[in-house]
């Protein structure tokens, strides 16, 4: 998706004064696209003009609006027509959208495309472009992927202005910037750089638009492609850009210092730097009373461990180390596992993948048919292979457990690496035991105390530790005891 050598040809830079040449000129940029209307009309008998636009990318009502009526006239119907001059006709384009000049032809084609109508006056060397865009938009809905039970229910849609705006109402101060940028060769994609001036280093500022500008594709459809350009390590399974499709979550970190981007076209908002502990907020835990969020919040924690580690302690408990089972609970598991071919380890394997293929599957089937298919086919596959002799039913049981504890992480970008990084310590524990556990433990955090998001350790407060931010880290402090910012705001990022 580099960007390419195949772009357009223009016959020449500056537009000409001859109506004739300039329609010419046009049909030859877009020859072949149907959609491009090239519609002539006679103001007097001295003016005729040229107007081309993308049929079904304006707003027609323009035509209908009486200050256009009463200058655009059907030829048959223009003799008795006063003499009209270029000065007033521009006046009265201005008061009917609003419109800039332009005499270079590649911009004048790319405005076209951008849904702008480019006016052509005979005689005249720059044409008027005015804005006049009236796509087919989704509304303003409830989010889908972040769905919380109090707050607001107002997610962003694809359209950029929509979602700045959203973000507006909620911080309606002149520190609040939004900064525009144009990525992709051939999409022109809108992407805007938000950020509290005052709250936001500047040097933070500064090097999310140089990693910005470093971009080069032919087309950018969504903000993914902008999070894999910016972020500070490729080749690791943890996400060091959050994703966020609520305006509110947005306010909430630009006012910690934070910096936004939002890409036209995308419902996802990126936000950076992100560390570890972010992916385990949620956006109740800020609506809630603190008691309840604090408790959730450990409960997240407890269900983040059982879905990282509860199948390789299983298989390494029951393989290596059975001594530290109670007698009972070891014959019920032995008695269980009797008549079973695969050793703990394959079993486990087994199940974990055909448990992310079920999950797989619900996600990508009809919503309709999706989780009806995915829990039927959950259960009675788990039934049908425990009854065939194929697995164990503890072994059922865990992998079950383990998969309802992975979607208690709010950040799905952020479950994605603990349920790549269950099968390598599935492996290792079938291997080595505790120990290989253990050992996987110690590669996993050191690999992530070496991450950095935009300069901020990615297990920052705990590492480094800052003890005046555990607060809203491990626990969720009253409002009154939040007031401060966060101390990361003040680190200065570095560069790559």
């Amino acid at each position: 998706m580099k960007s390419s050598s195949n772009s357009v040809t223009y016959p020449q830079e500056i537009i000409s004064t001859d109506l004739a040449e300039n329609e010419a000129l046009l049909q030859h940029v877009f020859a072949q696209c149907f959609d491009i209307v090239f519609q002539r009309v006679v103001l007097s008998d001295e003016c005729t003009i040229l107007m081309v636009y993308v049929d079904g990318m304006i707003d027609k009502n323009v035509f209908t609006s009486p200050l256009f009526q009463s200058w655009l006239v059907e030829k048959s119907g223009v003799s008795d027509k006063e003499t009209v001059d270029y000065p007033i006709l521009k006046e009265h384009f201005a008061v009917v959208r609003p419109l800039r000049n332009e005499c270079r032809l590649k911009e004048i084609a790319e405005s076209i495309l951008q849904a702008y109508l480019a006016v052509f006056i005979d005689g005249e060397p720059d044409a008027i472009l005015l804005e006049t865009a009236s796509l087919e938009l989704r509304g303003v809905e409830e989010p889908a992927s972040e769905v919380s039970i109090r707050g607001p229910r107002e997610s962003f849609t694809e359209t950029l202005q929509v979602n700045t705006s959203l973000i507006r109402r909620r911080i309606q101060t002149p520190v609040l910037k939004f900064e525009s940028v144009v990525l992709g060769t051939f999409s022109k994609t809108k992407v805007v750089i938000a950020y509290m001036e005052g709250r936001a280093r500047p040097d933070l500022v500064e090097l999310v638009k140089q990693r910005m500008s470093t971009i080069r594709m032919d087309i950018v459809l969504d903000s993914g492609y902008i999070e894999e350009f910016i972020e500070d390590k490729s080749f690791t399974p943890f996400p060091q850009v959050m994703n966020t499709e609520r305006p509110d979550i947005v306010a909430a970190n630009l006012m910690e210092g934070k910096v936004a981007i939002l890409t036209d076209g995308s419902p996802q908002a990126l936000l950076v730097p992100m560390t570890f502990w972010t992916a385990f907020q949620a956006v109740e835990d800020y609506y809630e009373r603190f008691l309840y969020s604090s408790l959730v919040k450990w409960t997240r924690f407890i269900l983040f461990s059982i879905s990282l580690y509860l199948p390789s302690l299983y298989v390494a408990i029951t393989t290596f180390h059975p001594q530290l089972l109670p007698s009972n609970f070891l014959l019920s598991i032995t008695s269980a596992r009797e008549g079973v071919p695969f050793p703990a380890v394959v079993e486990a394997l087994l199940m974990e993948f055909l448990f992310e293929g079920l999950r797989e599957a619900g996600v990508r089937l009809p919503k309709a048919v999706g989780s009806a298919v995915s829990i039927v086919g959950a259960l009675v596959i788990g039934e049908a292979a425990v009854r065939a002799g194929m697995v164990s039913a503890p072994m059922v049981i865990i992998v079950s457990i383990t998969g309802i504890a992975s979607f208690a992480i709010p950040r799905y970008n952020m479950s994605i690496p603990f349920r790549i990084l269950r099968f390598p310590l599935l492996l290792i524990s079938g291997v080595l035991g505790l120990f290989g556990v253990a050992m996987g433990t110690i590669i996993i955090l050191i690999h992530m105390a070496r991450l950095e998001s935009f300069g901020v350790a990615y297990l920052s407060p705990i590492a480094p530790f800052q003890p005046d931010q555990i607060k809203d880290v491990l626990l969720r402090a009253p409002w009154p005891k939040m007031t401060s910012l966060k101390a990361f705001i003040h680190r200065k990022p570095t560069r790559r």
